[in-house]
């Protein structure tokens, strides 16, 4: 059958059972109901500290065929995914289903479990890495399930992913098992991506190499989640957590595109009082942040919030008095973590208060302006952040749906010509964000706008800034580039990628090597 979008998907995948086709970016939200969790409560004078994570893996009695969850705070400095399948595998528990929130290069022992039938299935928001190579040439038993940040939580508190046991990374945990992210040596700041875990697992197991006397202060997730702690040398280098490249880009290119994108903010009526932001860890998104610092200073504009994942340059601006304050769902940098240390209007939501659709309002339902990156992006809008040209799994969605999805202008900031392979084609390669969601495309060779936007066409061709349709920039870019080779897959699906709602809007097939 095919979705609302043209996308070829089965009725029914092996691994994955029976498809929801995707229907459009809000048509499927409806009432829902959440999940029950049964509980073992504490009796007074029990003891929740454990001597290892075996003993862990035998007091919440793993099987066979359960699903584990991890939190991907310290990217790629994480040491907690491999350290616990390194003891599930030991014990010889196979047929385990990993749900960790992000996966990253560090985390390649997967792999190893993947061929022995430890890891039988994996969900994800993100992914790259020898582990995301091997899922795409077909090494992965079932499906890899790949979900919006929002999405993920939304299926947890669903039921749709329910969670045997969380292992959750504590920077810092209690006896009682009281959790903060910004003390101890792996400090990696705001844990909004375990809270889902926490609340709606079966059993919930705090990892630490920071357990500190009872109680914990600050608390980020509570003790009455929480089943067992395990003290571990060491959970992660911090270093690790370090996403994308944290400085604003040099790239000539890179900063015209950026200065074109600030005009189209400005121009959009929308940098007034009040104004909220977000905007990720790339060079480019960066010098966008640099230039709207600009505006705002000198026409005196002070924003009501910037949010997301936090970086060092969105601190420089809260602290500038730029915002009221800022929504943290995990930190980018040291700098952010130190600020989310110190400053109390530097707030922690959870990922289901930031992106997750079926609640009662989610912090992306109230961005202004959301700066969003593409690996390709198709003259539907339809935007690829999920695989390569090649069809090799290299990212996900993490909060690019959500946010596009809700704020009032998204905006997409590319490179027009990426490696040789233009940015613009006619049909991405996967659908990771359905192009009803993309409001404007920016490039150094001009500005594409979605024509359900034609308010927004129409000040940006009153601002005389380099406005063309999406057909205008392929011709260009194919002009530079050619037009690329068709790849050739394999009829084997190797992910399915869920929209924010559960809905599929489209598969990944194995590649051809």
């Amino acid at each position: 059958m095919k979705n609302i979008l043209g996308r070829e998907i089965p009725e029914s995948i092996q691994g994955y059972g029976a498809v929801k086709p995707f229907k459009g970016a809000f048509a499927s939200l409806g009432e829902i109901e959440k999940k029950s969790v049964a509980i073992k409560p504490a009796v007074p004078g029990e003891k929740k500290v454990l001597a290892s994570i075996q003993e862990a893996i035998s007091k919440c009695n793993m099987k066979d065929g359960m699903t584990i969850s991890f939190h991907h705070h310290l990217r790629n400095g994480d040491y907690i995914l491999n350290m616990v399948l390194e003891e599930v595998a030991k014990v010889g528990i196979k047929d385990i289903k990993v749900a960790a929130s992000s996966i990253f290069p560090v985390h390649a022992p997967l792999v190893q479990h993947m061929k022995t039938g430890v890891v039988t299935g994996v969900y994800a928001s993100y992914m790259s890495g020898p582990v995301a190579e091997a899922i795409s040439r077909g090494e992965l038993k079932n499906p890899a399930i790949m979900h919006t940040h929002g999405g993920r939580t939304r299926a947890i508190a669903s039921g749709d992913l329910a969670i045997d046991i969380a292992f959750i990374a504590a920077p810092t945990c209690d006896t009682y098992g009281n959790i903060n992210g910004v003390d101890g040596e792996a400090a990696c700041g705001a844990l909004g991506y375990a809270v889902a875990d926490a609340i709606y697992a079966a059993k919930t197991v705090a990892i630490t190499d920071n357990l500190v006397a009872y109680p914990a202060c600050p608390i980020e997730i509570t003790q009455e989640y929480i089943d067992y702690i395990v003290q571990v040398e060491c959970i992660g280098d911090p270093k690790g957590i370090v996403s994308g490249t944290t400085q604003i880009t040099k790239d000539p290119v890179g900063l015209k595109i950026a200065k074109m994108t600030s005009k189209v903010i400005e121009t959009s009526g929308l940098l007034k009082d009040g104004f909220s932001f977000q905007t990720g860890a790339g060079g480019t998104s960066l010098a966008v942040a640099a230039y709207v610092k600009e505006l705002m200073e000198k026409k005196e504009i002070k924003g009501s919030f910037a949010a997301g994942g936090i970086t060092g340059y969105l601190v420089e601006m809260f602290e500038a008095g730029l915002f009221e304050s800022i929504f943290d769902v995990q930190c980018f940098d040291l700098k952010a973590v130190e600020s989310y240390r110190k400053n109390q209007k530097h707030q922690g939501m959870s990922a289901s208060m930031y992106g997750n659709p079926h609640n009662k309002g989610a912090v992306v339902n109230n961005l202004d302006v959301m700066i969003l990156g593409a690996t390709e992006i198709d003259t539907d809008f339809n935007v690829n952040v999920t695989t390569g040209s090649s069809g090799m799994i290299m990212g996900g969605s993490g909060g690019h749906s959500d946010t596009a999805a809700g704020a009032k202008l998204a905006i997409v900031v590319t490179q027009l010509v990426k490696g040789r392979l233009p940015i613009v084609v006619d049909g991405v390669t996967t659908v990771t964000t359905p192009g009803e969601t993309i409001d404007v495309l920016v490039t150094e060779r001009g500005i594409a706008v979605n024509p359900k936007r034609q308010d927004l066409i129409e000040k940006l061709e009153a601002a005389n800034l380099p406005v063309m349709t999406i057909e205008a920039l392929k011709q260009i870019a194919e002009g530079m580039t050619g037009v690329p080779e068709k790849i050739e897959k394999d009829d084997k699906v190797v992910a399915v990628v869920e929209y924010r709602d559960g809905t599929v809007i489209d598969v990944v097939k194995k590649i051809k090597d």
